[in-house]
């Protein structure tokens, strides 16, 4: 299951991303979690030390060799520069899975407590004024494009806050989106917005309440996301102590706490996986965007690389997962 960490900044996306990656995890579940927001907080959320993981290889310095190895010997993708991000596989394609090995992945990828992860990276010196975001959180939509993943396994991405993740189709990669939600009216704000622009892409949100203090605040997010509302969480001492730095085995979280997280899990995975829709969605983006710029920096038309009748989940048991 393909699941995005959305909301406003602050509002505690990266705490709850890394709170249900790391029981996905404790449960037995393979997990592969993904820091793509700009500022990097997955890592020390999920208890990896977060000065080694800064100085690991990211995902955005490595779009390139990401582009080579997924191309496989797809015939319609000759080479990594007639590569986008939206590029959907087709036959003979590399198609990875959260188990993934090898130099690159094994490069990009660090394991800890169960987990596999990686970032996209933040921005440097030599990105400001001359580079968009988005271009690194590109490598993450392109990975995901070629991921084969079951019900019973996670890949859980902590998305940039707010409604950035609108300025791709990414949003449409995932089978579950939870945004995390705080009592106030920015907050709301944004699941509104959000909202606003997945509802004509069948993209499934579930808000999770956090910072809860009292029942007002609980009232007062009913009011405003109505059944959309899955669960909340108080405010945690857990969770304080992880921010100063002690991360503690997440079955010592608060019980009504980690009820939450579990409802998460068992909502994604009812929720199911439409490889149908993930492949149309991946073919509808890949052509606005071959439309809108790749075409003219390729000087072919990109939208010739959509392979009908090619959908993703289908190949799972014959293509070549490497």
């Amino acid at each position: 299951m393909k699941l995005a960490f959305v909301g406003k900044g602050g509002s505690g996306k990266t705490t709850m991303a890394s709170l249900f990656a790391r029981r996905a995890a404790a449960l037995g579940h393979p997990v592969m979690a993904v820091d793509a927001d700009i500022n990097q907080h997955l890592a020390a959320a999920l208890g990896l030390d977060a000065e080694a993981a800064a100085m690991r290889p990211v995902l955005g310095e490595h779009l390139a060799d990401l582009k080579d190895h997924l191309r496989g010997t797809n015939p319609l993708v000759p080479s990594a520069d007639l590569m986008l991000k939206t590029t959907p596989p087709g036959p003979g394609s590399r198609l990875v899975t959260v188990h993934e090995t090898g130099p690159l992945f094994e490069r990009l990828f660090t394991e800890h407590d169960g987990i596999r992860f990686a970032a996209t990276g933040g921005f440097v010196d030599d990105d400001l004024g001359v580079a968009c975001y988005h271009s690194k959180v590109g490598a993450v939509e392109l990975l995901l494009n070629h991921l084969v993943d079951r019900r019973d396994e996670f890949v859980v991405v902590d998305m940039v806050a707010g409604a950035e993740a609108f300025a791709s189709g990414m949003f449409t990669r995932f089978d579950h989106t939870f945004l995390v939600c705080e009592p106030t009216l920015r907050s709301v704000g944004v699941y509104k917005q959000y909202l606003g622009y997945a509802e004509d892409y069948d993209v499934r949100i579930s808000v999770i309440g956090n910072k809860i203090d009292d029942e007002d605040d609980v009232a007062f997010l009913r009011e405003h996301v109505g059944d959309a509302l899955l669960g909340w969480c108080s405010r945690s001492k857990y969770v304080k102590a992880a921010e100063r730095g002690t991360v503690g085995p997440v079955a010592d979280l608060e019980p009504e706490n980690l009820a939450v997280v579990d409802a998460a899990r068992e909502r994604a995975v009812a929720g199911g996986k439409d490889w149908a829709k993930f492949t149309r969605q991946a073919h509808e983006f890949h052509r606005k965007a071959a439309l809108a710029w790749g075409n003219d920096r390729a000087g072919v038309d990109l939208a010739d690389q959509i392979v009908p009748g090619y959908v993703l989940g289908e190949h799972l048991l014959n293509a070549p997962v490497h």
